[in-house]
């Protein structure tokens, strides 16, 4: 009989009640001492490991956990931490580690006993095409790797201890060169990364450890002739150290890389059973017979039930086709989905029943593998049963389908007028000066404001309260504001728990879990919203409080939206329609709010698209369609704006390069962009593409906790202007200040503000 394994990618590490998150803020507020996180990592560890192996899993995953993030272990796994960050003997690799993800001041903030120069952090940007932000290594033509760090072989020891069968896993060479940055031929550096790799190796197998998962994800892009070329030598020499090797794929088909990847020298080959279901064949005919087959059948990225019959159809030819064992898994790690639907104890039972978190998806394995072995079990068969009968339900519900929403007409996208006629009616109702200041939205969401939520929540505050707490602290912010002297204010979000669940929660066609959180970076997790149904807008969801903030002010205020794409992009987003349909409708609810916001006289509203490009397809000939509809839905939204209504959008990390004709398209008044990381690198592309409109680099990062001095503003401001005219460029900060201070963010501003001042003065 084959023998039907059973594994996953990677696992969820934030803890099902978000231990992780809230002992990394304690740490890092010096609440609780480094033994005691690690304590925490350690009891997450143990007790993911033990939910892998209650679920009948064959093993056990370990290299996926992070403090922070993964591809940081790795830079301290591979000792190539950057030499700018100039680390001392006297600073642990838990100090490097922080201070490389969230930067530092000149202040000495390791309580190391010294003084340190002052270090932004790592840049940041998108893994692949999902919402999880990793940090970039940074290499140089001086860079060199060692076996520099202990973590991933204590954690394997730690699950030994524990008695598990462990299966070790490492971001794969050229994928982890492939993220990096900093030299043109990164390619070059291969040959002083493999020998540490081969160390590794050689080490987890002394080990004991079963298996080694290396994880090449960049076998799904359109890679240059070079990168493909030197994946057989790499694994060669790999192969030489004798761990059983497992390469993993996902996130997109192999395509012309299917064959390279089924004759590389590993002793298996993991694929995405998801989204390249029509590769599955062709791997099963190419895969060489001694290879072990791992199929990710349940999808890691969404979390709608698997359609187990399906799946089972799709395994069969496999199980015809290979001699040997086959493994069963999920599309890729777990890390992109929720813990676990058992806490969701308010959910409505019936979408409940359409759904599965990460331990739903590991009793889904189970099931598929007892499908396999044991078909005619009752229990399988009633198991079998109840997941039809959920498919079926979703599939037949009067709740899904909206016909005004299916039968409405998509309007004209354009705008009134071409861009320089709205700058100059613009200009003449907001009468801005050069280098206009602004924020991108978000102001620190206090204590207050979280306690004064968490109320009204419980029902301990009624709704005139709430609101009444809230204009508190939108009028605290315009004041603030119009201290600090900014230009275009924002209300500052109060009332919103984040810029996709808030518009959510007032469309129809979502739902919203209790503790359905993902990690999207360190500490940062996000409660993305399940759009099961047609989306429509029953009511305006941010005009009251817009309005009451330009009350305060003469200063105008933004209304602030979020985008189409972004909500489709950072939602768990329904599967049993076109994407771009699902995009079509929300941006017909979005265009609704704007023209009310228009109505009430507001001049300037932003509709951030900070994830436009995280939707891209990683092929390359895939991108074309989707950028027409993403372009079109945001157009359809701001298209209903007049000429003197100044429309800005916001996009995060990407890069932008090899899209900058779409982002033009758009044909947003401002976009604001997230550059101060890269100093200003991201915006070269603008210039060189000769960027029409106007555009806001940020300044400052606001991941970190530093405060940048006004001199280092103005400098990055200098460095800007060399690239784009001056008359294009605002001056704000790169993101939203939800997670920031008050204290932190008025000492930046203040600087921001310095900083532009000292630019007019230069270009009087």
């Amino acid at each position: 009989m084959k023998k039907i394994v059973l594994h996953v990618p990677g696992f969820p590490r934030i803890g099902a009640a978000r231990e992780l998150k809230f002992a990394l803020e304690r740490y890092w507020h010096d609440d609780i001492a480094a033994r005691d996180l690690h304590a925490t990592a350690a009891t997450l560890r143990a007790r993911h490991w033990a939910a892998l192996r209650a679920a009948g899993l064959d093993f056990v995953t370990v290299g996926d956990f992070a403090l922070y993030d993964h591809v940081a272990n790795h830079i301290q796994l591979f000792g190539c931490e950057p030499a700018r960050f100039a680390f001392g003997a006297d600073e642990s690799a838990l100090q490097r580690y922080f201070i490389m993800a969230r930067g530092r001041s000149g202040r000495d903030e390791c309580s190391c006993g010294s003084a340190h120069a002052a270090s932004p952090a790592l840049e940041m940007t998108k893994w692949f095409d999902t919402n999880y932000h990793y940090l970039v290594p940074e290499f140089s033509d001086d860079t060199t790797f060692a076996l520099a760090g202990t973590r991933l072989f204590d954690e394997v020891a730690e699950a030994q201890a524990l008695g598990h069968p462990v299966k070790a896993t490492l971001i794969g060479p050229l994928t982890f060169l492939w993220l990096g940055k900093g030299v043109d031929d990164k390619l070059a550096l291969l040959d002083r990364l493999l020998p540490v790799y081969g160390a590794i190796l050689a080490r987890l197998k002394a080990m004991g450890v079963a298996w080694v998962q290396l994880d090449e994800p960049i076998l799904g892009l359109d890679l240059p002739a070079s990168w493909r070329g030197a994946f057989e030598n790499a694994y060669w020499q790999l192969n030489q150290a004798g761990a059983p090797l497992l390469l993993a794929t996902y996130f997109s088909p192999l395509e012309e890389n299917l064959s390279l990847a089924c004759r590389l020298p590993v002793a298996g080959l993991h694929v995405d059973g998801v989204r390249a279901a029509h590769e599955l064949l062709n791997v099963a005919d190419w895969l060489p017979a001694h290879k072990v087959l791992s199929v990710g059948m349940v999808d890691g990225r969404n979390i709608w039930r698997t359609d187990l019959d399906l799946a089972l159809v799709r395994l069969a030819p496999l199980l015809d086709k290979r001699a040997g064992d086959l493994w069963l898994s999920t599309s890729c790690s777990l890390l992109h989905v929720p813990y676990s639907l058992k806490a969701e104890t308010a959910l409505d039972a019936e979408l409940k029943s359409w759904l599965a978190f990460a331990l739903e998806k590991l009793d889904e394995l189970a099931l598929l593998r007892a499908a396999i072995a044991t078909p005619d079990e009752p229990a399988v068969q009633a198991a079998l049963a109840a997941s039809r009968m959920a498919l079926a339900s979703r599939r037949d519900s009067a709740r899904v389908h909206n016909r005004a929403v299916a039968e409405r007409p998509v309007p004209d996208d354009s705008r009134p007028a071409p861009f320089t006629q709205r700058r100059a009616l613009q200009q003449a109702r907001l009468n801005l000066p050069a280098f206009p200041t602004t924020t991108i939205g978000s102001f620190p969401q206090t204590s207050a404001i979280r306690t004064a939520r968490a109320a009204f929540r419980r029902g301990e505050l009624d709704v005139a309260a709430y609101e009444a707490a809230m204009r508190v602290e939108i009028a605290h912010a315009i004041g603030q504001q119009e201290r600090l002297g900014l230009d275009v204010l924002v209300h500052g979000e109060a009332e919103r728990n984040d810029m996709v669940e808030y518009f959510g929660e007032q469309l129809d066609g979502f739902a919203f879990t209790a503790h359905g959180w993902v990690q999207s970076y360190g500490s940062r997790c996000v409660k993305p919203p399940v759009i099961w149904g047609d989306v429509s807008r029953p009511a305006p969801m941010t005009v009251d409080w817009t309005v009451y903030a330009q009350s305060l002010t003469e200063q105008p205020v933004k209304g602030m939206l979020t985008g189409p794409v972004t909500i489709l992009q950072w939602s768990f987003v329904r599967d049993d329609q076109p994407r771009r349909a699902t995009a079509t409708q929300i941006a017909l609810a979005m265009r609704d709010e704007v023209a009310d916001l228009e109505r009430a006289g507001i001049a300037v509203i932003q509709i951030d698209e900070p994830a436009l490009r995280e939707g891209l397809p990683l092929r390359q000939g895939r991108r074309a369609a989707y950028l027409d509809w993403a372009v079109a839905a945001f157009r359809i939204t701001a298209g209903v704006a007049g000429a003197a209504t100044q429309i800005h959008t916001h996009m995060c990390y990407p890069e932008f390069n090899d899209i900058l004709p779409q982002i033009a398209a758009l044909d947003a008044d401002v976009i604001t962009i997230e550059t101060s990381r890269s100093a200003m690198a991201l915006l070269d592309g603008f210039g060189n593409f000769r960027y029409p409109n106007d555009i806001g680099p940020g300044v400052y990062d606001i991941h970190s906790p530093r405060v940048p001095d006004s001199r280092e503003i103005a400098a990055l401001l200098r460095k800007a202007q060399a690239v784009i005219p001056a008359r294009q460029l605002w001056v704000n900060p790169d993101c939203g200040l939800k997670t920031r201070g008050w204290d932190e963010t008025a000492a930046a501003l203040r600087n921001m503000v310095a900083a532009a001042h000292l630019l007019r003065r230069e270009a009087a």
